[in-house]
């Protein structure tokens, strides 16, 4: 692993991301802002699950099939690669 190295965001998780997770807080983002947590296949599940039971899970993406804001009309926000810290994972 290196700097460049996507983390999953699950609390504690150092395992490569392989899924994007993006999503939107309706009460503080406008329609259109995409926030994204990393996922490993090991809790890409959990994470989706705590996102969409809020209703802010968007959509879940292969990481190697995520696309930039620059590679796409519809805006998104870039993956940060040492992922950003979810909710506790079991």
């Amino acid at each position: 692993m290196n700097d460049e190295t996507p983390i999953c965001s699950a609390k504690g998780c150092r395992t490569t991301a392989a899924w994007v997770l993006a999503w939107n807080n309706p009460k503080l983002h406008t329609p259109d802002r995409r926030k994204t947590w990393l996922a490993c296949d090991e809790h890409r599940e959990h994470l989706s699950h705590f996102l969409d039971l809020r209703g802010f899970l968007k959509d879940t993406v292969p990481f190697d099939q995520w696309r930039s804001p620059e590679d796409s009309a519809e805006p998104a926000a870039a993956p940060d690669p040492a992922g950003r810290q979810g909710p506790d994972a079991p």
